[in-house]
């Protein structure tokens, strides 16, 4: 099982909006692509601060660990490009 630790995100899910680390444990599931090149909003962002590529933004499910030790299957959302990988990923809801 691979344990990955995740910067700062954006917590919607729990009522309250503010930064939170989690971590991924394990694989991402029923992965979907719903933007892509200029229909993500900040991708003049992400080329600047990663470079240029196909950028994506994706979702999927994840077992995550929460701050508290807590672990829950969650929604995630990440931005993501050929050769440059997965970026910023956010916990969008508990589920």
């Amino acid at each position: 099982m691979a344990i990955r630790k995740v910067g700062l995100t954006l917590l919607q899910g729990l009522g309250t909006i503010g930064a939170m680390r989690f971590e991924i444990l394990g694989e991402i599931s029923d992965i979907e692509t719903f933007a892509t090149g200029s229909g993500i909003r900040e991708v003049a962002r992400l080329r600047r601060l990663y470079g240029r590529g196909r950028w994506r933004k994706r979702k999927g499910i994840a077992r995550v660990r929460l701050p508290n030790g807590s672990v829950h299957v969650a929604e995630l959302h990440w931005y993501e490009a050929a050769g440059i990988g997965r970026k910023e990923f956010k916990l969008k809801h508990l589920l």
